[in-house]
């Protein structure tokens, strides 16, 4: 394991500004900013790189570090990251941090390395944390549903994890509010401590407004953190003038595509007109769009520079909107 180092002493004035939301109604707390590992800590990016990152998340009192077994490239490389960080540089503050993790998609090669299995997600877990360096990660999630798996061996496994003290909060990520609610009600009658529904959501992607999630997590009492808030940099300036050379479409096309950009550019480009009306940048308001709604816990955030982490923590300033405002929004992105 590696040793830790004492050269990182973080911000006095780290929980001075940031916003702590309950998970629901457990006493769960999350930054109402979270930093995703999905893309940024992977193989092919430097470890100085990384350390800024998280450096100036937590100086400025993002507490939540969201992880997956498949995150990479490769995968599981964003763990090894993560516990490599953790080690070195947070062993004093493990406390003051929520460290969470998923399993869910493929992972390895076999029957046994998806689902939702008893098998896969205990056995996730434990290589999960022998790569985190951890005893227990904060929340577990269960990343997607699994149609073949009966939902009770599913929860049962998240049982089983918590009760072996692997993990203190579970999760479940991409369901949609008629699984959520049955799933809900298996994890309740087990006394699991289930807190919080990682789905995608933004200004331009509805999906949980449409299937029930967002109604059904508020009113089960269940927290919400949202991934892709910024639709992978379409909802930024990043591509308001086209595709620029150095961009990840340009350079990482394994999420966003060109033709995606070209789709949606007359809306990102209406909705940039909104945002400096508001005074804030498009990303800034996308961000406050989502923080406005107290269904919403947090948003993760993933970043390659750690200004833009500061910039993410810029939509804190300003999480109102008009009817008007909101009536807009929708009518660009909708239509």
């Amino acid at each position: 394991m590696f040793e830790p180092t004492f050269d990182y002493a973080p911000a006095a004035t780290r929980y001075d500004s940031m916003r702590y939301n309950r998970c629901g109604t457990s006493g769960l707390k999350l930054p109402a900013i979270s930093l995703g590992f999905w893309h940024n800590f992977g193989d092919i990016t430097p470890y100085e790189q990384m350390k800024a990152l998280v450096f100036t998340a937590f100086d400025h009192g993002i507490t939540h570090f969201d992880l997956a077994n498949n995150y990479g490239p490769e995968p599981g490389a964003a763990e090894k990251s993560a516990g490599r960080l953790i080690h070195q540089y947070f062993a004093k503050h493990r406390d003051e941090l929520i460290v969470s993790t998923k399993a869910g998609y493929e992972m390895w090669s076999g029957p046994y390395g998806f689902g939702g299995s008893r098998k896969y997600l205990i056995s996730s877990l434990d290589q999960s944390l022998e790569r985190l360096g951890l005893d227990y990660v904060d929340i577990f999630y269960h990343h997607c549903p699994d149609n073949d798996t009966p939902l009770e061996e599913t929860m049962g496994a998240l049982a089983q994890i918590v009760a072996s003290g692997k993990a203190l909060y579970v999760g479940l990520s991409n369901y949609d509010g008629e699984r959520l609610a049955k799933a809900s009600a298996i994890l309740d009658e087990l006394h699991v401590p289930f807190v919080i529904n990682q789905n995608k959501y933004n200004i331009l992607d509805r999906t949980v407004e449409r299937n029930g999630l967002k109604d059904t997590a508020k009113k089960l009492g269940k927290g919400l953190i949202t991934f892709c808030p910024l639709e992978q940099g379409l909802l930024t300036d990043r591509y308001l003038n086209g595709i620029p050379a150095d961009s990840r479409v340009a350079h990482d096309p394994r999420f966003l595509h060109e033709d995606r950009v070209e789709s949606v550019h007359a809306k990102i480009v209406a909705l940039n007109d909104i945002a400096q009306q508001r005074g804030q940048t498009l990303a800034e308001m996308s961000l406050a769009w989502l923080l406005r709604d107290d269904t919403v816990t947090s948003v993760l955030a993933g970043a390659s520079k750690p200004q833009q982490i500061l910039d993410n923590i810029g939509a804190l300033k300003n999480t109102e909107f008009s009817d008007d405002e909101l009536a807009a929004i929708d009518k660009i992105a909708l239509g």
